[in-house]
């Protein structure tokens, strides 16, 4: 079978496909051949076209991804459950999927039911993506929960001899996860240790929530080659955190960190942190807006120089520094020696070297003799402000759906198994 039969793509199509009638018209190759990976993302779907989508895919056994990204735009509350349930549950028993997108699907709070179910239940799923989906902390705890059941059922499956995956992905930026729903995710990643790739951007996650997801979570994420968290808030309590689970992290290539709000003090920690080489295959590191000054950049190009020998590119525009600072110009000199030596025939320049530092902010003494470090609480303090939130998430309103059998099928998921 030629490689193109082994993907059914109808990216981008712009299709509204109401009825399984609808949908029919376009399915024809799907049908035909033993698929791989199917494509749906930019039509929308509604609950007809997802039941007989999902029948057809039931039969796709040796389906490997599924990307069902922005697939109900338009669509009403109270169609999207039944629609996903009908998806998620036909594609449960499929035994070798192991990447699902659900990328830019607006389920909230009040449609997380099915999906919640689906993740409890997929043991192969390896590569998770939920970027931009409208969670909330409620739900972010409800699906982090989900995920620490599955961790629980791999564990099962493997000692009843199954070869199982480990969760390696997990994308869930956009989300507003908030500090409310870090202790969940703090348990995931403690359980899913053998995670290579976090991203969880633009969340709302402030400073308690940064320090506990990384100190109580992501510190056993030893194989861990990508971590994105940035646009949060991190401030000096948080990047005291990173500092401290940073040199754990062996196998990172690239570390986003940007627009946190590390602080000044908070990237001289990180810069010591790295400058112990334990991350010698950091390649990226992303640090814009991030309050850093000479200081800072100082014992980052420290340890870029002596301890980051695979480091080539970092991101530092928005930072309150001089493009004459003599930490840029060494790193610049520093990476152009670096890309000459490694990069090769074919270069991308866009790898190597700084950013671009069109926004720069003058650094004034005043503000650098100002600046004082956070008066921190205790870790019970801190714990209990988590708990708190963690339960006023929870207390979040639902609306009420009235179709029974929505729930009928999210009922029918949960009893699933592979």
């Amino acid at each position: 079978m030629a490689t193109s039969t082994k993907i059914f793509s109808l990216e981008g199509k712009g299709l509204k496909l109401d009825t399984a009638e609808d949908l029919e018209k376009h399915i024809a190759d799907l049908r035909a051949n033993d698929v791989e990976e199917v494509r749906l993302l930019g039509n929308t779907l509604g609950i007809g076209a997802c039941k007989l989508l999902g029948e057809v895919l039931a039969t796709k056994k040796n389906l490997r991804i599924a990307n069902l990204a922005d697939i109900f735009t338009g669509r009403l509350l109270n169609e999207i459950p039944e629609a996903l349930s009908s998806l998620l549950t036909s594609i449960l028993n499929l035994p070798k999927l192991n990447t699902i997108n659900l990328n830019d699907n607006a389920f909230g709070l009040n449609t997380q039911a099915p999906l919640v179910a689906f993740l409890a239940a997929h043991v192969p799923l390896q590569h998770l993506y939920l970027n931009n989906n409208g969670l909330g902390p409620h739900a972010g705890i409800l699906i982090a929960d989900a995920l620490s059941e599955l961790h629980a059922k791999k564990e099962e499956a493997r000692k009843q001899g199954q070869d199982v995956p480990y969760l390696e992905t997990v994308i869930c930026g956009r989300n507003r996860l908030e500090n409310g729903s870090m202790t969940a995710w703090a348990k995931t990643f403690s359980l899913h240790n053998k995670v290579r790739e976090v991203k969880m951007v633009q969340n709302g996650i402030r400073q308690e929530g940064i320090s506990h997801l990384l100190s109580e979570g992501l510190r056993h994420a030893t194989e861990l080659r990508v971590l994105d968290l940035q646009d949060n808030t991190s401030t000096l309590l948080g990047a005291k955190a990173l500092a401290q689970v940073a040199p754990g992290w062996t196998e990172i290539k690239e570390l986003g960190v940007g627009e946190l709000l590390l602080s000044n003090k908070g990237s001289v920690a990180l810069g010591k942190a790295l400058a112990k080489g334990k991350n010698a295959k950091l390649e990226v590191l992303r640090l814009q807006y991030n309050d850093i000054s000479a200081g800072g950049l100082k014992a980052l190009a420290a340890a870029a120089k002596e301890a980051l020998p695979a480091l080539k590119k970092i991101e530092l525009n928005g930072n309150k520094l001089s493009e004459e600072d003599e930490s840029i110009i060494a790193l610049q000199e520093l990476f152009e020696e670096r890309k000459e030596s490694l990069a090769g025939d074919v270069v991308v320049e866009d790898e190597w070297g700084l950013d671009s530092l069109s926004d720069l902010e003058d650094e004034s003494e005043e503000e650098e003799e100002e600046e004082e470090e956070e008066e921190e609480e205790g870790v019970e303090e801190r714990a209990e402000k988590l708990i708190k939130e963690a339960e006023e998430a929870q207390e979040e309103p639902t609306v009420q759906l009235k179709d029974k059998e929505v729930e009928d099928l999210a009922k029918k998921l949960e009893k699933t198994s592979i």
